[in-house]
């Protein structure tokens, strides 16, 4: 995974929020909260929060006993997150996940949603997620299946190769799309100490309001944007168009359901 894959900066997060965080994140956010509603008391940690998507889904959903602590690597997306209104109970701090600077036995749950794919030594980021949970603390995170499993995702990629065709790989496909395995998360999880692991097949739908919207969110606003103007500069908005194009061929133009899949899992110190 290249360094420009965990690159949030310029107009990413607005773009991400505003394009992909209904249609591609709410969903899994909503079920993630869900998923929490045991924890009454005590603190929360959350890493590679982004926009604070699945934030403003825990801040919804748990009791104001329970303490929120929403990090991310980059600084622009925890800007934008902390500027929404509602989450004024949360705490923001940058952190990288591979050197988490927290105190062992801090936490009493840690969750992490579709960001443990951009760890560049995943052990060692669920190493770091382990050492700060209290000891029977739960850890709860979600990456997404095979590409073809979220077909909005893999119609861009799709559009994107038909205009590249010599291009090798797309960020979709390699980061996002690439941790998808159960037997190599679940080895994983055991490695860096943690029992207790369940794996759970996730299938949701995203509603599409227009065939653009998504071309414009994965293509504009992620990483893959600094990928397809280092290969086509000032080919932005054509590159867009193409994966846009092929969105409309597979559903017409909007608005639309997709389906989409991930795995949920989760796992005790």
């Amino acid at each position: 995974m290249g360094q420009a894959d965990n690159a949030f900066t310029g107009s990413i997060p607005e773009l991400y929020d505003r394009f992909m965080g209904a249609t591609l994140f709410a969903p899994f956010a909503a079920d993630l909260a869900a998923r929490m509603r045991t924890l009454r008391t005590g603190r929360l940690l959350e890493l590679a929060a982004g926009t604070g998507i699945a934030t403003a889904a825990l801040a919804a959903t748990l009791p104001e006993a329970v303490q929120i602590l929403a990090t991310d690597l980059n600084q622009p997306m925890l800007d934008h997150a902390e500027a929404k209104p509602g989450l004024g109970r949360v705490q923001w701090q940058q952190a990288d996940a591979l050197s988490l600077p927290f105190d062992p036995d801090t936490f009493d749950a840690v969750v992490c949603q579709f960001g443990v794919m951009f760890f560049a030594d995943r052990v060692a980021g669920l190493r770091e997620a382990r050492n700060v949970l209290v000891p029977g603390g739960r850890l709860v995170f979600s990456v997404w299946d095979r590409l073809a499993t979220t077909p909005v995702m893999d119609a861009v990629v799709a559009g994107l190769s038909a205009r590249h065709p010599s291009h090798p790989s797309w960020f979709l496909e390699r980061t996002p799309c690439g941790y998808h395995d159960p037997d190599r998360i679940r080895g994983d999880l055991v490695s860096a100490g943690f029992r207790e692991i369940r794996i759970d097949l996730v299938t949701l739908s995203g509603q599409v309001r227009e065939a653009r919207d998504p071309a414009v969110g994965l293509c504009q606003g992620s990483p893959m944007r600094a990928e397809i103007e280092s290969i086509e500069p000032g080919g932005l908005e054509a590159a867009t168009d193409a994966a846009a194009a092929e969105i409309v061929r597979r559903f017409g133009p909007g608005p639309f359901e997709t389906p989409l899949q991930a795995l949920v899992v989760e796992a005790r110190r």
